[in-house]
This record gives structure tokens, sequence and C-alpha cells, in this order.
């Protein structure tokens, strides 16, 4: 038997309102009052439903999509590919921020009565034990994280191409690797830190720590001035996406340092400015559009009641451009598909 309001009122030890109340995020309720309330519902996988979609028998034929942010190009392509596909599909979509500046369980929980099925986008303050509760009552995928047992999920290859690029900096002589960026676990970059980290080993060197910043343009300015402080102690810059690699690129020449001869810079995603530094950034273009699209197509899926596959991998594309050092202006970027085939395979 599923569980009503009124058994969640029980468990809880309040009335029927209030818990409705605590579930829409009512300020009059006491935080104390409401954190017993959704653990109760989290308990008896309790989720509210408008009474009139209730007495219609009907689904909101809506879609939820949770990410950390919508700033930049990666969360935009994802969301734009996302919400493309779902309005071919007649779904509309609701979008919810989950920064980590917030508690957002109870604001999940209430985009759960809100949607038939739910997607989370890459690692946002949604737990894997929110997005695990979640699945438990409505049909839901992670993109761009770390697969859960159970949960389908879609994400591009990051481990196998870094470990590439990484080889490839060894190759071209490069022995100070440093990896830029928050290795947070069952993110992408956690992935792309792990594939750093075996080409290292593989090439007999240490893998230092990561040079943990924020992912933005201010955080790229800020490390280069640190870095020419301290007498630039690496050669290489391995970074966890592009944007924080153009700001690199960029600042470093300005305070006199030239990329690549004194230190190579190599980034993740393909970003449009990308292509058009100078020197052009090397890098790994990954089909973010097509990941929030299919993201959306395999929700409606589930929805209709058809199979979809567990684990999706999307290829991505190593993009040889200057800022490597391998390449001089005059000759055009190769680009060299990954190693590897769509499967089944961890990222």
């Amino acid at each position: 038997m599923s569980s009503n309001i009124y058994h969640v009122a029980e468990r809880a030890g309040v009335s029927a309102s209030t818990v409705s109340r605590a579930l829409r995020g009512d300020r009059r309720i006491p935080e104390a009052t409401r954190q017993r309330v959704e653990r109760a519902a989290s308990h008896l996988n309790y989720v509210p439903r408008m009474a009139a979609q209730v007495l219609a028998g009907q689904g909101y034929r809506t879609l939820g999509m949770v990410l950390p942010h919508i700033e930049g190009t990666y969360y935009a392509e994802l969301a734009v590919g996302f919400e493309m596909r779902a309005s071919e599909l007649d779904l509309s979509v609701v979008v919810l921020q989950a920064n980590h500046h917030a508690a957002m369980s109870g604001a999940v929980r209430r985009l759960v009565g809100q949607c038939d099925g739910l997607a989370f986008l890459a690692k946002s303050a949604a737990s894997d034990e929110l997005v695990a509760e979640v699945a438990r009552t409505r049909p839901t995928l992670t993109v761009a994280r770390t697969h859960m047992p159970g949960i389908t999920s879609i994400y591009a290859e990051s481990a196998g191409p870094s470990q590439q690029l990484t080889a490839h900096l060894l190759e071209l002589g490069r022995r100070r690797l440093a990896f830029v960026g928050p290795v947070d676990p069952g993110s992408d970059i956690e992935a792309r830190h792990r594939g750093f980290g075996r080409a290292l080993t593989a090439a007999g060197l240490a893998v230092p720590e990561p040079i943990t910043v924020p992912m933005d343009e201010p955080a790229g300015r800020a490390l280069a001035r640190q870095l020419v402080e301290e007498d630039l102690p690496y050669d290489a810059l391995v970074c966890g996406n592009d944007e924080i690699a153009v700001a690199l690129v960029h600042e470093l020449q300005e305070l006199g340092v030239a990329v690549p001869d004194d230190v190579a810079v190599v980034g993740w995603d393909d970003i449009r400015v990308s292509r058009y530094l100078r020197p052009g950034l090397t890098t790994v273009a990954q089909p973010l559009t097509e990941l929030g699209g299919l993201a959306a197509e395999h929700l409606h899926q589930l929805l209709q009641g058809q199979p979809v596959p567990e684990k999706t991998v999307l290829d991505t594309v190593l993009v040889h451009r200057q800022s490597c050092g391998c390449i001089t202006a005059n000759h055009p970027p190769l680009q060299q598909r990954s190693n590897h085939s769509k499967g089944a395979r961890t990222p």
C-alpha cells in the first residue's frame, strides 16, 4: 500500500496540514518540524502530488532538471539540449538550481511533486542519497556524474581521454604537470583527474595534489598571477574545463609568460572561445547538447514504460591546437576521437 499524507503526519507526530505546509516550504513551519516531516516523508517514500492531477489520473507531462547553475557554456548547453528535446516530445521542463549554498532536499522533493521524471545534471548539492530517494518514486536519471547502480546514467567519456591528453604532454617532454580543478567525488572533474593520475603513474612520475580552485575566469586569472609569483613551478597545466584554461593562457601571456614555450595549457569542453584564442587551446570536445537531449529522450522512454540502457557513454574528441606545443600556428588543428566507443563503462 502506498503512503499518503496521513501516514507521514502520524509518523512525524503532526497534523496533515502541517505536513502539507512543511513540504511546500512554508516558512512559518519551524525548522525542526520541517526536518521531522521530511525524514518521515523520505522513510515512507511519500511525494505530494496536486489534488487535481490525482483525481484526473493524468501526468503532468513535465520533466524536472536539477543542475548546479546555468552559468557558462557547459551547463547552458546541457540545459538547452535537454529543453529542446523535451519540447520536441511535447514535454515541459522545470529547472531547479541546486547549489552548495542552500539546503536543497526540501526544494528537490517539492520539484518531484510537480514532475513525472527527473534528470540530475552533473554534480550538485543533490546528494546520491537524495537522488536514490527520488528514483524510488519517479523515473530518474543522472547526466555527467558517477553512475549509481540501478539508476539510468548518461555521460561522456572522461578518464580515458584525460589520460591520453596527459600522455600527449609527457610525449612532448613535459615533466612538471599539475591538474587544475576541484576534484569533487562523483564529478566529471574527478574522472578527468583520475585519467591524469594514470598517465603520470604509467610514466613513473608522482601524482601531485590538484590545484583546487573554482572553474571560472576570475580564478584562472588569479592562479596565473600566483604561478608567476612562484616562478612557474609547472611546465604543463591540465585544466578541468576550458573556461579556466582560457583565462590562464590569456593572463599568463599578459604577464610575459610564453604559452606553450614556458608552460603548456590544455582544457576540456572545446567552448567557442578556445578556437579563437591565440595560441589555440588544445582541449577535449564533448557532445554537451547531445547529452542533454539524450537525457530528455531517455526520461520520455522511461515514462512510456520502454527500456533504456542503464549506462550510456558518449565519445569525446581530442582537439590538438597550439597551446600544448605540438602544432604551429600555420598548421590546422587535429581532431582525434578517443579510443573508446559507446557502451557500458565507468567514467
